[in-house]
């Protein structure tokens, strides 16, 4: 699909994938840039990550293997490095030469830095007409806060998902893992995917604009639908589904158990199954609605049986009975889970400076491609220049 018709480096991304052909440029640093093309590395795209010669910001974050940083690695696993600056006219050079090869070019600068050096969407498009463009900010490319800089915290808290993360009268929650970032990532991957599929049919590449306050909005799910439908805003609700009951965790004589019983047949399995079917004739009970009402009445008479025994014991017994239910893991519980490791989810960089370094894998399996449980080196800071100059042709 590239307009160069030079393959990759063989020992940089292994990955074999959908998007195996694919050249994408990648401008951006930190975390939502680098997720979305590590999800497109993940899928097979080759990645060149074009860096500023101090590099991306995130090489300085901890925690360290060696003088590496893990926080890099975990997300730009399998991609190319070169520093350029795209002031000098040399690397301008070089750079308008890798984007005659390029498929995709994505950067998450504030609106209108790119134009300023010169690579604004209305150049690039009448130079690279196939070229799909991506652009990932905190506030997007139009409106009042399009120049205003942003990180995850900011647009999680603007979003309104912290008013619906933690308990009722605690304080501000952040969402444990950096759900700003990772949203637009993932809206970013999916965007460019889209476009690809658009220019196989047109001929034409276009501009795509993602903003992380946005894809907050978008991954709020029902809160929004609750706010127009009743007029008031949705607060947090700890570790309980707010329009569906049983969803929540309880407690067990040993630790917690996370039980989603979604409808009413559930929850008669449910009662059957913790030897109380009696409970499901409650009349406190008999609906959904029923349930959400007295919702704490219902914790209550669900933990009264489940203290009499462990949460070894009483997953058995719901998975036997067809209950939805799981136990409260911590992250290394997660990761021990033999689920986890028969899909393929923990991975091995194949990289010697990260030593025995694991990473998420790919959630996305696909029937044509096999799902590999390593993935290619972290390119140290201009590591692949030499190779790129040879490829496309070096600075002029």
């Amino acid at each position: 699909m590239s307009t160069t018709q030079n393959s990759r480096p063989a020992t940089v991304n292994p990955m074999q994938g959908p998007l195996r052909g694919v050249t994408v440029l990648d401008l951006t640093r930190v975390l939502a840039g680098p997720y979305c093309t590590m999800v497109l590395a993940d899928l097979g795209a080759r990645v060149i990550k074009v860096e500023p010669p101090a590099g991306d910001d995130a090489r300085s974050y901890g925690p360290w293997i060696g003088d590496q940083s893990a926080y890099f690695m975990s997300l730009n696993r399998g991609k190319e490095s070169v520093a350029l600056d795209l002031k000098d006219p040399p690397d301008r050079g070089f750079f308008d030469r890798l984007l005659a090869g390029a498929d995709v070019l994505i950067e998450n600068f504030r609106p209108g830095a790119m134009a300023r050096l010169g690579y604004g969407w209305d150049i690039l498009s009448a130079r690279h007409p196939r070229l799909i463009y991506a652009a990932c900010s905190g506030f997007g490319q139009t409106g009042p806060l399009k120049y205003r800089p942003a990180y995850d915290m900011v647009v999680q808290g603007m979003g309104g998902i912290m008013s619906l993360t933690g308990h009722d009268g605690g304080p501000p929650t952040r969402v444990g893992t950096a759900i700003g970032d990772i949203a637009a990532g993932m809206f970013t991957a999916i965007a460019i995917n889209a476009a690809l599929y658009d220019r196989a049919r047109t001929g034409h590449g276009q501009f795509i604009d993602v903003a992380m306050l946005d894809c907050q909005l978008a991954i709020l799910e029902n809160a929004v639908a609750r706010y127009f439908a009743t007029g008031t805003s949705p607060g947090p609700s700890g570790a309980r589904h707010p329009s569906i009951a049983p969803f929540e965790c309880y407690r067990a004589a040993d630790s917690h158990i996370i039980i989603a019983a979604g409808n009413d047949a559930l929850f008669m399995r449910l009662c059957t199954a913790l030897g109380d079917p009696a409970l499901a004739r409650d009349p406190r009970f008999a609906s959904n609605q029923l349930r959400q009402h007295n919702v704490l009445a219902l914790k209550d008479a669900l933990e009264a049986r489940l203290a009499t025994n462990g949460v070894a014991h009483w997953l058995k017994c719901l998975a036997d009975a067809g209950v939805p239910c799981g136990p409260l893991n911590n992250i290394a519980q997660a990761l021990a889970e033999p689920q986890i490791a028969a899909r393929t989810m923990i991975v091995a960089l194949d990289d010697p400076a990260a030593g025995a370094l694991k990473v998420a894998g790919n959630p996305m399996k696909f029937s044509a491609y096999q799902d590999s449980d390593r993935r290619g080196r972290v390119p140290r800071l201009d590591h692949d220049r030499q190779n790129l100059i040879e490829e496309f042709g070096g600075p002029s």
